[in-house]
Parts: structure tokens; C-alpha cells; sequence
């Protein structure tokens, strides 16, 4: 019975072993091979590891290879909430990195004593505060670990920098508008980064590979590796030295009329590459969150304006290439009837009288220009050139947001108030654009911002060429207009450009002062503003080989009455002034000038050339480049004789007086500013009997009748100071720092 009973424990227990053998081997032959692949592909996710391999985002540079945009080094700070626990100084870090991170001491607390279910963290990142900080701030970080390792006399302090990076504007707010910037994120948000990202960012790798169970690679195991692709490095136009420049300029007209935004854009006109461009307001790129979004906003392509008077270069450039100015014929100025009781008028109500074509050019007439483009283009023909010059569509230029402007002529008024500027909207690129055809040869260039695209992998480099959209007027007439041009700004009496005035310098300009549109006037039927200007002024030099061409405009400066010519001129002048000399374009003074005189502030001489029985333009405009103030005597086309005579050594501050009549029709010419000689020799030639009153240069000229003969008297001071800022003795020629191209609405008084 024993025996049974043992036989039969036996054969149970043997049984139950067979069928855990059974069992197992089914279980093995299951795992190993009818879910082999399952469970083989299970051990190398455990047995693999992965890693990310980073692009380097490439680089932006200026033309001279200096860096704007670039990867930097930082630092992402985390806590262990654990480990600050442990050693008692939770409160104590909190408050001190606080104070380096600048947050809210309750803020980081929270970080520092964060816990999960109940447990404390062992590491926590600071954000946002402590992602991805400067280097500096994170050398100050790494100081305060020192000193807490020292004082708890424990390695691990509970405090780490995790190494990243970010992207670094080493030029702080230079060009923030045209650069734009990458968030923290590795976003690329505005500007070229945003624009030319797919050429920037690269292409991440990964490395994945096999490890055993201590976490390291296992030589024989399976290598998975695709290396990362650095991004291209972008090469723009921009020259960080003239960028400084015009940065400076409109930062210094900022601070004193401060107003709703002011851009201005240099380029060389023979190429259309972009030297500088600005914005005002402005931001800085490096610290992005605490910056106001229109500090990266680009008006030069996405805002869009009325040009006013500067876009008269357009009808002027038509007008000379179609044979219809003539500088010397004239026309009455104050106003003009187009028909259907629409009148335009110029700025000065009443106008100057009857003058010639190149004096309403100066004194930016609108009746001048109505005459030439209305009337003498016809709106065809007008319309024509105004597509030609590039206005009505995109530039092309390689920027983000371009719009394409707005040319909607369709009434009678409308073709009028274009040949001024008035009722079309043109980007500052288009506007640049086209004023650069006038100053180039006559040749539409599309603006360039980006000079190459080099590949670091390959050493592969794109350049940029130069490219020429069509050619809208002759040589010969791209010569004339810039002649043309240049007496607005050489003229110091009329010229409204004169302001741009640059010694040693040819320079062609035009100033602009257009007033806006606004909607909520005449209980919202819109109409133009007498409250809200932009005030302009675009110009190149030196005239007969242009190096630079700038564009200044001012939105809604706080004084309406300050005009293009006082506010947006000087921005020109200093920013073209800088750049030449910076190029190396060397100042060219009339005979007998030293450059180390006038940068001395000495008063500049020169010999008085001969002028008689020389065409009067064309003495006039010999006069005007040298930089000479003049007085003409007389109605005559000739000049018969001048003063001070030729071969005298004068002053360039002295006045010339060209006479073209005989001396019994000759009147009384203004001498203000004249020395005693030179106006005793032009009363001596009028015959009239002249008394002096003091020493030096004429400050103030009366005529009076004693015992029925004319008396001239003349009060004299030896301060140069003392004489008059305009001394024309034509009362509404005194100057008043408004200038005349205010763009006037048709019909409106």
C-alpha cells in the first residue's frame, strides 16, 4: 500500500515536472520563435540608445564680414529640489537666484521646493527666467555654486547649467528690423532669418547605436549615424559702418520730433545694394520678449505712403526724356484749373508770379508740375512712365511682408494730383528704386540685400548679381535731371533742398512734404489731413558719378510746419557726408580751396572766375556748384559785367552780383551780406549816392529821397553773425523753415 502510494506521488510529481517541461518548452518555442521578431525587436529598443546631433543655424554677416547673426553659447538653469532639501538651503538659493534671474522670490521657491506625489524632484528647469541665459549670467551662476560648495562642503549643491544654444545678435539693435530674430524655441519669427530659414537652420543628425547594460556602446553593435547639416551663411549688403550712420541720424531727428516712426535706406544706385536701412522705433533682438512688436517692423517694404514732392523726380525725368522742359520758359504759378472746377494750388497762396520751369522745380510748384505731366505728358504717357519707374508692383527685393502699392488713376484729378505725388501709395523700396534709375544712367535696378549664400559643407558660394529690370530713360537724360536736381539743393535762396547742402559735394535732391489721408474727417468721409504730414527727402551724390543714394521720411513729426527740407534734409546730409568719407570719396573745392581750411572752420577762398558774356544759366549754374551765393541785376538772358571782377580772391560766403543790363534800367539790387567794396562798387555802377552806417559786411539796405535824389544807405557789422539767415529783402522769400512742396488737395484753399 506504501509502495502504491509512493509510485503514485512519483508519477504525479513527474507528471507536473513533464508539464512544466512541456509547458516551458512551448512557452520557449513561443517567445523564440513565433514571437522572435517581437521580442528581438523589444531588446535592442532597450539595448539602443539615440541621440540628437544639432545644426549649427548659420550665420548672418555683413558685406565686410562682419557677424550680425550667429549661435552663441548659453546656459539653461535647473534646481534639485531634493538636494536643496537635503542640505538646508532651499531658502537661501531661492532668494539668490531670484536676484539673478530677476523673478519673484515666490516664484523661484515654487521651483525649488517642487514636488511629486508628495515627493520632491530630483531636478527642475528655472523657466522661463533661467532658459537659456547669457553666458555672463551664467558665469555669475556658477560663481554663487562655488561659493555654496566652499560653505556646505558638498560637491553637488543642488544647482546645474545645462549647456545650450541660442541665437546671439552681437550688434545688439543694428538692423533689427531687417535681421529680425529666432526665439528661444529655435523659431524663426521676422526678417531675413524668417525669410531665408529653409537656408539658414540646416539639418539635424542623430546617432543611434547599442549598449549594454551599464549604458555603454557595444563595439559589435548595430551603428545607425546621420550626420548634421550646418546651415548657410548668409553674406547681406549692409555696411555696419554707413548703418551706424544712418542710425545715428534718425535717432538724433527722432529725439527732436519725435515722431510716429521715421526709416531711411542707403544704396549704391549703380548696383541697388542696400548699404543701410533703419527703422525707428527700434528693438533689440537679443532680449526679444521685452521689446515692443514695432520694434522689428520694416516700413521700407511694408508700410506704404504718398510720396509728395519727391515724387515730382518721376514727372520731371517723363517730361525731360519727352522733350517738354524747358528750364528757362515760364508759366504763371499760384494755381490751375484741370476742368470740371477742379484748381490745384501751390503751397504759397498766390503763388511767386510768372517764373521759369526751373524755378518752380526749386520752389516745388505743383501748378509747374501739373503743366508738365498733366498737360504736357497726357495721362497716358504720364501713367506709362509710372509704371516703368517700378511703382504698382513688388520690388522683388528678398524681404519678408513686400507690398506692391497702389496706382489707381481713373479721374482727371487723380493724373493731376500724381505729377506732385498726391493719391498714390508707394513702398520706400519702389521709391528708391525708381529715384536710383534717374541717378544711374536711366537703368530700373532691383534692390539686392543679400550679396551671397556660401555652404560651409561644400564651400559652395551663390552670389547675388546685379540685376537690370528695364531702361526707363536715356543717359543723356538721367544726366540732365540730376543737373536739374542739384539746383534745388546749390541754390541757397530758393532751393527747398538746400538743407542737403554739402561742402565740397555735388549733391541732386528733392524734399517731399505730403499730408495724410485720414478716415475720420469729414464725418468719416475722409479727407486730407492739415495736422498730419511725412515729411521727406531723397537725393544722391556726388552727381556725375553717384556713390550714394539715401531716403529719409518721417511719419507725423510733432512739428507740421518743419517741412522735408528742415527735417528730413539734415538727416541726408549727415548720413551722405559720413559715407563718402568713410568711401573714400574725397571732397572737390573750386580752385584756391584747401579741405584743411573748411575743416577748420576757416572762411574757404576762391578766384573769381570770369562769367561775362556768358549765357545767365549757365553762369548761374557755374555759380551754384561752386557753392556761391549770387544776385542777378538786370532782365537780360546775358551777362554784361559782374562783381566782384574776375582773378579777385573772395570768400565763398561773399556775394556775386551778375549784371545784365545797362546801368539806367538796372534797380537796386539786395547787397545783404556784401562787403563794403563789393556794394560801393555796384552803387558806383548804378550811379547812386550811397552813406554808410559801421564796418565789415551789409546787414540791412534802405533806399530814401533827399531833395528829390535817391539815397542808398547801408548798415555795415563786422560779425558775419549779424547778417540775416535769408536775406532776400522779398519778404515772402524770408525764410521760415517750411518749405514750398507741400502737397496741396485740389480745390482746397
Amino acid at each position: 500500500m506504501r509502495k502504491r502510494i509512493q509510485l503514485r506521488v512519483i508519477f504525479m510529481i513527474g507528471g507536473f515536472v513533464t508539464l512544466l517541461f512541456v509547458i516551458l518548452i512551448g512557452r520557449l518555442y513561443w517567445v523564440q520563435v513565433v514571437k522572435a521578431d517581437f521580442w528581438l525587436g523589444n531588446a535592442e529598443v532597450y539595448w539602443s540608445a539615440s541621440e540628437k546631433l544639432v545644426a549649427k543655424r548659420g550665420e548672418l554677416l555683413d558685406r565686410n564680414g562682419n557677424v550680425l547673426a550667429m549661435d552663441g553659447k548659453s546656459y539653461t538653469v535647473a534646481v534639485s529640489p531634493k538636494q536643496l532639501d537635503k542640505l538646508g538651503i532651499s531658502d537661501k538659493v531661492s532668494s539668490k537666484l531670484a536676484q539673478l534671474l530677476g523673478m519673484s522670490e515666490s516664484d523661484m521657491r515654487a521651483i525649488a521646493t517642487a514636488k511629486n506625489n508628495g515627493v520632491l524632484y530630483p531636478q527642475r528647469e528655472v523657466r522661463p527666467k533661467g532658459w537659456k541665459i547669457d553666458k555672463l549670467l551664467g558665469d555669475k551662476i556658477d560663481a554663487y555654486k562655488l561659493e555654496l560648495q566652499k560653505a556646505t562642503k558638498s560637491v553637488d549643491v543642488g544647482i546645474y547649467l545645462i549647456d545650450e544654444t541660442k541665437r546671439y545678435y552681437p550688434k545688439n539693435s543694428m538692423a533689427a528690423q531687417l535681421i529680425g530674430y529666432v526665439d528661444k524655441e529655435g523659431d524663426a519669427k521676422t526678417g531675413l532669418e524668417s525669410f531665408f530659414n529653409d537656408e539658414l537652420k540646416g539639418e539635424n543628425g542623430y546617432r543611434k547605436y547599442q549598449k549594454d547594460g551599464n549604458r555603454i556602446q557595444l563595439d559589435s553593435g548595430k551603428l545607425d549615424y546621420k550626420p548634421s547639416r550646418d546651415g548657410k551663411n548668409v553674406t547681406l549688403t549692409i555696411d555696419s559702418e554707413i548703418q551706424n550712420y544712418v542710425e545715428q541720424a534718425i535717432q538724433k531727428a527722432n529725439d527732436t520730433y519725435r515722431p510716429k516712426s521715421i526709416t531711411a535706406i542707403a544704396v549704391d544706385p549703380n548696383t541697388m545694394e542696400i548699404l543701410g536701412l533703419a527703422n525707428l522705433p527700434s528693438a533689440n533682438p537679443n532680449v526679444y520678449w521685452t521689446q515692443e512688436t514695432s520694434g522689428f517692423y520694416n516700413h521700407a517694404t511694408r508700410s506704404l505712403y504718398e510720396p509728395g514732392s519727391t515724387f515730382k523726380i518721376v514727372t520731371l525725368a517723363a517730361a525731360v526724356q519727352e522733350g517738354i522742359f524747358d528750364p528757362n520758359a515760364s508759366y504763371m504759378s499760384g494755381q490751375i484749373d484741370i476742368g470740371h472746377h477742379e484748381v490745384i494750388r501751390d503751397i504759397k497762396r498766390g503763388g511767386w508770379g510768372s517764373i521759369t520751369y526751373l524755378e518752380g522745380l526749386k520752389r516745388s510748384s505743383n501748378v509747374a508740375f501739373v503743366h508738365l505731366g498733366y498737360e504736357g505728358l497726357g495721362e497716358e504717357k504720364l501713367l506709362s512712365y509710372i509704371t516703368n519707374f517700378g511703382f504698382g508692383v513688388k520690388t522683388g527685393v528678398e524681404m519678408p511682408g513686400e507690398l506692391a502699392g497702389r496706382i489707381r488713376l481713373q479721374f482727371p484729378r487723380d493724373y493731376a494730383n500724381a505729377t506732385f505725388g498726391q493719391g498714390v501709395s508707394v513702398t520706400l523700396i519702389q521709391q528708391v528704386a525708381a529715384v536710383a534709375a534717374v541717378a544711374n544712367g536711366g537703368k530700373l535696378l532691383k534692390p539686392q540685400i543679400i550679396k551671397q549664400i556660401e555652404d560651409p559643407i561644400t564651400g559652395a558660394v551663390e552670389v547675388r548679381k546685379t540685376e537690370v529690370v528695364r531702361q526707363v530713360i536715356s543717359p543723356e537724360t538721367s544726366r540732365k535731371v540730376g543737373e536739374y536736381l542739384e539746383q534745388v539743393v546749390s541754390d541757397k535762396d530758393i532751393g527747398t533742398g538746400k538743407n542737403a547742402y554739402i561742402e565740397g559735394y555735388t549733391v541732386a535732391g528733392k524734399t517731399g512734404t505730403a499730408q495724410k489721408w485720414d478716415n475720420t474727417l469729414k464725418g468719416g468721409i475722409g479727407a486730407y489731413s492739415n495736422e498730419k504730414y511725412v515729411m521727406s527727402f531723397i537725393g544722391y551724390a556726388p552727381v556725375e558719378n553717384p556713390k550714394i543714394l539715401v531716403y529719409v521720411v518721417i511719419d507725423e513729426p510733432n512739428d507740421k510746419d518743419a517741412g522735408g527740407g528742415k527735417a528730413a534734409a539734415p538727416v541726408f546730409k549727415e548720413i551722405v557726408q559720413q559715407s563718402l568719407r568713410y568711401m573714400g570719396v574725397k571732397p572737390q573745392y573750386p580752385d584756391g580751396v584747401s579741405e584743411e581750411a573748411v575743416a577748420a572752420g576757416k572762411s574757404p577762398t576762391m578766384t573769381m572766375p570770369d562769367y561775362s558774356g556768358m549765357n545767365l544759366a549757365n553762369a548761374k549754374s557755374k555759380l551754384d556748384k561752386n557753392g556761391l551765393q549770387y544776385e542777378v541785376a538786370g532782365k537780360g538772358a546775358t551777362v554784361l559785367q559782374q562783381i566782384p571782377s574776375p582773378g579777385t580772391v573772395i570768400s565763398l560766403s561773399q556775394r556775386v552780383y551778375l549784371i545784365t543790363e545797362k546801368r539806367d534800367q538796372l534797380a537796386v539790387p539786395n547787397m545783404v551780406g556784401s562787403s563794403l567794396r563789393d556794394a560801393m562798387e555796384v552803387s558806383t555802377l548804378l550811379d547812386i549816392r550811397t552813406v554808410t552806417e559801421g564796418q565789415g559786411y551789409v546787414v540791412s539796405q534802405t533806399i530814401t529821397k533827399q531833395n528829390g535824389e535817391r539815397v542808398l544807405k547801408l548798415v555795415l557789422s563786422p560779425d558775419v553773425k549779424d547778417i540775416p539767415a535769408d536775406s532776400k529783402t522779398d519778404a515772402d522769400n524770408k525764410a521760415s523753415g517750411a518749405e514750398s512742396d507741400k502737397s496741396s488737395k485740389p480745390g482746397s484753399p
